[in-house]
């Protein structure tokens, strides 16, 4: 990928620091130009007896367009003000855009003893090969947080076969260590606010699902949960066949194993992510991968990246992620 454009990102001046570059956009901040994304629903049946729920875009492209898949990251969903920025840049594009809602993340709970995890290629690799199976144009894809993490690892899983589905791939934000993000979301100020944002819904779903499977964990001890250590050890790790969240955050982590890669890969981390410490990011010669760029910008929270004048608009990161995986299509 010769005469790769630049990746620039400068935070202004009035919204300083990780917290705040993660917060204000998420609340605030705009999205998009124009009239909001339209999203049309599809349940799609997955092999073991289970539904996830795909929106795509309703914007009208050619059949031989680009497809840009999104996957969200943990408890998002196709409102979150990161899909809404990038199906708004898809649209702008004459991209088509879908974005699959990992199991139970879509308003309605999932069928079978488990719901996603970091670690979750198999199920990126499936959904991957459906929307390329009944896609005539290239298609790319993008992860956001966890959603990142795990379509990285995907790549790294399918080695040389994956470019026989996805063009190229990015992860924005993700949590490429799980050990150094787990640790770091459990401490401080990311326990008393992000913790208890996820953990808010993670933990009534994890008990609806109890209710579904009676048995599959201990639920009194889950209601007693304070942090992601304890709720992946309860229910994450032995849901998904890890042995505890150790076992989970090592295998699980993408870091170990961009090499593997065979696609062009952006990994874009801002170092100052509240959530994914920069002591943890890798150099470029630590990957010894040519295809996996590394884009570390100075600032932009986690999945932030604010610009221009109050509120600020989010469409800047999008744009620059587009127009590098627009070299592979």
């Amino acid at each position: 990928m010769s005469n790769q454009p630049a990746l620039q990102y400068r935070a202004p001046l009035w919204l300083p620091g990780g917290h705040a570059q993660t917060i204000w956009p998420a609340l605030y901040a705009r999205r998009f130009v124009g009239e909001a994304p339209r999203f049309v629903r599809e349940r799609w049946d997955t092999p073991d007896g289970d539904f996830i729920d795909v929106d795509r875009l309703d914007s009208p492209v050619a059949a031989d367009a680009p497809l840009l898949v999104l996957f969200h990251g943990l408890e998002g969903s196709s409102q979150s003000q990161y899909v809404q920025a990038f199906a708004g840049m898809a649209r702008e594009r004459g991209w088509a855009f879908a974005m699959p809602h990992f199991r139970g993340c879509s308003g309605e709970l999932n069928l079978a003893p488990r719901a996603y995890h970091s670690g979750d290629f198999e199920e990126i690799g499936w959904m991957l090969g459906r929307f390329k199976a009944a896609h005539d144009g290239p298609l790319i894809a993008a992860g956001v947080s966890l959603g990142g993490n795990a379509l990285l690892r995907w790549a790294e899983e399918a080695g040389d076969t994956a470019a026989a589905t996805a063009r190229a791939v990015c992860s924005i934000c993700s949590p490429i260590d799980l050990a150094a993000s787990g640790k770091a979301i459990g401490q401080g100020f990311n326990r008393l606010v992000y913790t208890r944002m996820f953990l808010r819904t993670m933990v009534p779903k994890a008990l609806k699902k109890l209710e579904q499977h009676p048995g599959l964990f201990d639920g009194d001890r889950l209601r007693e949960v304070r942090d992601l250590y304890e709720f992946d050890n309860l229910f994450t790790a032995p849901l998904h066949g890890y042995r505890d969240t150790e076992d989970y955050w090592a295998r699980g982590s993408a870091k170990p194993h961009l090499h593997r890669i065979r696609i062009p890969a952006l990994v874009l981390n801002a170092r100052n992510d509240p959530f994914v410490p920069w002591t943890c990011l890798p150099s470029q010669a630590e990957v010894g991968n040519d295809l996996v760029r590394l884009w570390q910008p100075p600032h932009g929270g986690h999945v932030g990246f604010p610009a221009g004048w109050p509120p600020g608009q989010v469409m800047q990161m999008p744009k620059q992620v587009c127009d590098w995986l627009a070299q592979s299509v």
